[in-house]
Protein backbone atom coordinates (compact mmCIF):
# COMPACT_ATOMS: atom_id res chain seq x y z
CA UNK A 1 0.00 0.00 0.00
CA UNK A 2 1.36 3.54 -1.21
CA UNK A 3 1.77 5.88 1.79
CA UNK A 4 -0.78 8.70 0.25
CA UNK A 5 -3.06 5.79 0.77
CA UNK A 6 -2.20 5.14 4.06
CA UNK A 7 -2.29 8.51 5.14
CA UNK A 8 -5.47 8.96 3.96
CA UNK A 9 -6.84 5.97 5.80
CA UNK A 10 -5.14 7.04 8.73
CA UNK A 11 -7.13 10.22 8.20
CA UNK A 12 -10.77 8.62 7.89
CA UNK A 13 -9.84 6.77 11.17
CA UNK A 14 -8.89 10.01 13.23
CA UNK A 15 -11.84 11.74 12.08
CA UNK A 16 -14.03 8.83 12.75
CA UNK A 17 -12.43 9.18 16.40
CA UNK A 18 -13.06 12.88 16.78
CA UNK A 19 -16.90 12.22 16.14
CA UNK A 20 -16.79 9.64 18.72
CA UNK A 21 -15.13 12.00 20.92
CA UNK A 22 -17.55 14.67 20.28
CA UNK A 23 -20.51 12.36 21.24
CA UNK A 24 -19.25 11.41 24.58
CA UNK A 25 -18.71 14.96 25.63
CA UNK A 26 -21.92 15.91 24.96
CA UNK A 27 -23.43 12.67 27.33
CA UNK A 28 -21.12 13.76 29.68
CA UNK A 29 -23.32 16.91 30.39
CA UNK A 30 -25.71 15.49 31.90
CA UNK A 31 -23.47 14.15 35.07
CA UNK A 32 -22.94 17.51 36.26
CA UNK A 33 -25.30 19.04 39.04
CA UNK A 34 -29.02 20.69 38.66
CA UNK A 35 -29.73 23.37 40.21
CA UNK A 36 -33.71 22.53 42.01
CA UNK A 37 -36.27 24.22 44.30
CA UNK A 38 -39.24 23.17 46.29
CA UNK A 39 -41.93 24.80 48.23
CA UNK A 40 -42.28 24.23 52.29
CA UNK A 41 -45.16 21.49 52.82
CA UNK A 42 -48.76 22.96 52.96
CA UNK A 43 -50.97 20.82 55.67
CA UNK A 44 -54.64 20.07 54.80
CA UNK A 45 -56.53 17.97 56.77
CA UNK A 46 -60.00 16.47 55.40
CA UNK A 47 -61.91 15.31 57.71
CA UNK A 48 -65.51 13.76 56.70
CA UNK A 49 -68.91 15.12 58.48
CA UNK A 50 -71.73 12.52 60.10
CA UNK A 51 -74.65 12.22 58.62
CA UNK A 52 -77.05 10.53 61.71
CA UNK A 53 -80.49 10.64 62.55
CA UNK A 54 -81.94 9.45 65.82
CA UNK A 55 -85.64 8.42 66.63
CA UNK A 56 -87.09 9.08 70.26
CA UNK A 57 -90.47 7.86 71.07
CA UNK A 58 -92.04 9.87 74.26
CA UNK A 59 -94.66 6.68 73.61
CA UNK A 60 -93.83 2.99 72.69
CA UNK A 61 -93.74 3.18 68.86
CA UNK A 62 -94.81 -0.34 68.46
CA UNK A 63 -98.53 0.23 67.98
CA UNK A 64 -101.15 -2.87 67.31
CA UNK A 65 -104.30 -1.85 66.57
CA UNK A 66 -107.02 -4.80 66.41
CA UNK A 67 -110.67 -4.72 65.50
CA UNK A 68 -110.47 -1.69 63.05
CA UNK A 69 -113.45 -0.68 61.87
CA UNK A 70 -114.48 2.38 59.04
CA UNK A 71 -113.70 5.88 60.21
CA UNK A 72 -111.13 4.47 63.59
CA UNK A 73 -107.38 5.67 63.65
CA UNK A 74 -104.61 5.88 65.58
CA UNK A 75 -101.49 8.35 66.72
CA UNK A 76 -98.75 8.02 67.77
CA UNK A 77 -95.55 10.62 68.84
CA UNK A 78 -92.10 10.68 67.58
CA UNK A 79 -89.23 13.02 67.61
CA UNK A 80 -86.62 13.04 64.97
CA UNK A 81 -83.29 14.16 65.93
CA UNK A 82 -80.49 15.50 63.74
CA UNK A 83 -77.23 14.42 66.49
CA UNK A 84 -74.59 14.33 63.24
CA UNK A 85 -72.35 17.53 62.08
CA UNK A 86 -73.74 17.67 58.56
CA UNK A 87 -76.78 19.24 57.53
CA UNK A 88 -78.90 17.46 55.13
CA UNK A 89 -80.97 18.07 51.71
CA UNK A 90 -83.96 15.95 53.07
CA UNK A 91 -85.62 14.29 55.66
CA UNK A 92 -87.73 11.57 54.55
CA UNK A 93 -90.87 8.81 56.37
CA UNK A 94 -90.64 5.72 54.50
CA UNK A 95 -93.70 3.64 55.39
CA UNK A 96 -93.69 -0.19 53.85
CA UNK A 97 -95.80 -3.13 54.34
CA UNK A 98 -93.81 -6.04 55.73
CA UNK A 99 -96.82 -7.99 55.73
CA UNK A 100 -99.65 -6.62 53.32
CA UNK A 101 -103.43 -7.38 52.04
CA UNK A 102 -106.46 -5.01 51.15
CA UNK A 103 -105.96 -2.54 53.75
CA UNK A 104 -102.21 -1.55 52.22
CA UNK A 105 -102.91 -2.61 48.26
CA UNK A 106 -106.23 -0.18 47.92
CA UNK A 107 -104.52 3.28 47.71
CA UNK A 108 -107.97 5.23 48.10
CA UNK A 109 -110.15 3.13 50.47
CA UNK A 110 -107.11 1.13 52.64
CA UNK A 111 -105.22 3.08 55.70
CA UNK A 112 -103.79 6.31 55.53
CA UNK A 113 -101.32 7.96 57.35
CA UNK A 114 -101.01 11.75 58.34
CA UNK A 115 -97.85 13.53 59.24
CA UNK A 116 -98.07 16.73 61.27
CA UNK A 117 -95.48 18.75 63.23
CA UNK A 118 -95.38 21.01 66.51
CA UNK A 119 -92.88 23.16 67.07
CA UNK A 120 -92.42 22.46 70.96
CA UNK A 121 -93.25 18.66 72.28
CA UNK A 122 -96.46 17.23 72.34
CA UNK A 123 -98.83 17.05 74.71
CA UNK A 124 -100.04 13.54 75.30
CA UNK A 125 -103.69 12.97 76.70
CA UNK A 126 -106.01 9.66 75.99
CA UNK A 127 -104.99 6.68 77.76
CA UNK A 128 -101.64 4.72 76.81
CA UNK A 129 -103.37 2.46 74.22
CA UNK A 130 -105.05 4.87 72.91
CA UNK A 131 -103.09 8.30 72.75
CA UNK A 132 -104.09 11.32 72.06
CA UNK A 133 -102.00 14.69 71.36
CA UNK A 134 -102.09 18.48 71.13
CA UNK A 135 -99.75 20.77 70.48
CA UNK A 136 -99.44 24.29 72.47
CA UNK A 137 -97.11 25.72 69.70
CA UNK A 138 -97.51 25.81 65.77
CA UNK A 139 -99.00 22.96 64.00
CA UNK A 140 -97.86 22.29 60.66
CA UNK A 141 -99.59 19.55 58.28
CA UNK A 142 -96.53 17.89 56.11
CA UNK A 143 -98.06 15.02 54.34
CA UNK A 144 -101.82 12.92 53.87
CA UNK A 145 -101.63 10.02 51.92
CA UNK A 146 -102.04 6.01 51.50
CA UNK A 147 -99.99 5.13 54.28
CA UNK A 148 -97.83 2.88 52.35
CA UNK A 149 -95.68 5.76 50.80
CA UNK A 150 -92.65 7.94 51.24
CA UNK A 151 -93.42 10.70 53.17
CA UNK A 152 -90.96 13.80 52.50
CA UNK A 153 -90.95 16.10 55.64
CA UNK A 154 -90.89 19.42 54.28
CA UNK A 155 -88.69 22.46 56.40
CA UNK A 156 -87.92 19.77 58.83
CA UNK A 157 -85.53 21.17 61.90
CA UNK A 158 -83.42 18.30 61.32
CA UNK A 159 -81.94 19.24 58.37
CA UNK A 160 -79.26 21.06 60.55
CA UNK A 161 -77.22 19.66 62.98
CA UNK A 162 -78.78 19.69 66.29
CA UNK A 163 -82.10 20.31 65.02
CA UNK A 164 -85.42 18.38 66.33
CA UNK A 165 -88.85 17.67 64.98
CA UNK A 166 -91.63 16.75 66.96
CA UNK A 167 -94.29 14.88 65.07
CA UNK A 168 -97.33 12.85 65.30
CA UNK A 169 -98.14 10.60 62.63
CA UNK A 170 -102.06 9.09 62.76
CA UNK A 171 -103.23 5.68 60.20
CA UNK A 172 -106.69 5.89 59.75
CA UNK A 173 -108.96 3.54 57.97
CA UNK A 174 -111.78 6.10 55.70
CA UNK A 175 -115.23 5.73 56.42
CA UNK A 176 -115.00 4.56 52.56
CA UNK A 177 -113.88 1.15 53.77
CA UNK A 178 -116.43 -1.10 52.44
CA UNK A 179 -117.32 -5.44 53.59
CA UNK A 180 -113.83 -6.26 51.36
CA UNK A 181 -111.71 -5.12 54.28
CA UNK A 182 -113.57 -7.16 57.37
CA UNK A 183 -110.67 -9.63 59.26
CA UNK A 184 -107.91 -8.56 57.28
CA UNK A 185 -104.33 -7.82 58.71
CA UNK A 186 -101.40 -5.33 57.56
CA UNK A 187 -97.80 -4.77 59.17
CA UNK A 188 -96.24 -1.78 58.80
CA UNK A 189 -92.60 -0.53 59.13
CA UNK A 190 -91.90 3.28 59.23
CA UNK A 191 -88.19 4.44 58.79
CA UNK A 192 -87.67 8.13 58.73
CA UNK A 193 -83.96 8.74 56.99
CA UNK A 194 -81.72 11.85 56.39
CA UNK A 195 -79.88 12.36 53.05
CA UNK A 196 -76.65 14.35 53.08
CA UNK A 197 -76.71 17.57 51.43
CA UNK A 198 -75.44 18.76 48.21
CA UNK A 199 -71.38 18.28 47.45
CA UNK A 200 -69.43 21.69 47.11
CA UNK A 201 -66.50 22.69 46.88
CA UNK A 202 -64.63 23.32 50.46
Amino acid sequence: MSTTARTSTARKIVGSLGVIGAAAAVAGLGTFGTFTDSTTPISTQVQSGTVSINLTTPTPIAAPASAFVPGDSMSRAVTVVNDGNSPLSSVNLNVSATVGSVLTSDTAKGLQLNLKSCTVPWTAGGTAAAPTYTCTGTVTDIATGPAVSNFPVAGAASLNPGGTDHLVYTISLPGTADNTFQDKSATLSLVFSGTQRAAAAR
